[in-house]
């Protein structure tokens, strides 16, 4: 999962940072509205955005109009102050998909955040099913044939994104992209380790991650 937070509150943001992060999503931030417009124009990787209101430069209700403007479907949450209900309003009518008033309870953002990406990929279930690997995107726990498999942090990521494009073609740029952070040095040979530890420990029966040289990687399973 990868998400950018727009906020220029830098307690508040630094921890939404340390609580998404320590639950296994690639986080970015910004503290301005101009600074957020130009990030979502160049980076169309972002799973969804965490949206303050009150930015300076560029309002945040500015920053939502222009991504909507764009045909931008990336779920979108907006954190206001509590008594910013016309705000909240036309911040929904704008297109975001969910708010929260400050101050708000991590574990409940966290919540809302899960919801809010299992709908922009088009589901309601936490749960990812392939063959028999089940992946719970809420507690991210992977089991294969109701046996729980072991795997770090990045495994789980990069595992993610995979049943996410199952059965479709994901290429190193991509996984990175999706992966990492701004600033975080990972070179292609890193992601091959982190496929030959993932297929070590998933490849099991009709499981199995298809290289495509030079492109790129695939889950399938395997015909019977």
């Amino acid at each position: 999962m990868r998400i950018l937070i727009a906020e220029d509150d830098q307690v508040l943001a630094d921890g939404l940072l340390r609580s998404l992060r320590a639950s296994g999503a690639a986080v970015d931030h910004v503290a301005s509205g101009t600074e957020a417009d130009a990030a979502l124009m160049t980076n169309n990787e972002f799973d969804l955005l965490i949206l303050d209101l009150g930015l300076p430069k560029l309002h945040g209700l500015e920053v939502l109009r222009k991504l909507r403007g764009r045909g931008s479907s990336m779920p979108v949450l907006i954190l206001t102050a509590a008594d910013g209900v016309e705000e909240r309003v036309k911040g929904l009518d704008y297109g975001a998909d969910d708010y929260m008033a400050k101050p708000f309870s991590l574990q409940e953002l966290e919540a809302r955040v899960r919801a809010l990406t299992r709908r922009g990929m088009g589901g309601t279930s936490s749960t990812i099913k392939h063959g028999p690997l089940v992946y719970d995107q809420a507690g991210r726990v992977a089991t294969i044939d109701g046996k729980m498999v072991e795997l770090s942090a990045r495994e789980l990521g990069l595992l993610e994104v995979l049943l996410q494009r199952a059965g479709r073609l994901v290429s190193k740029d991509q996984l990175v992209e999706r992966l990492c952070e701004w600033g975080e040095e990972v070179s292609n040979n890193a992601i091959e380790v982190y496929i030959h530890r993932l297929r070590k420990k998933i490849e099991k029966g009709p499981i199995r991650i298809a290289t495509v040289r030079g492109l790129g990687y695939c889950l399938e399973k395997i015909p019977a």
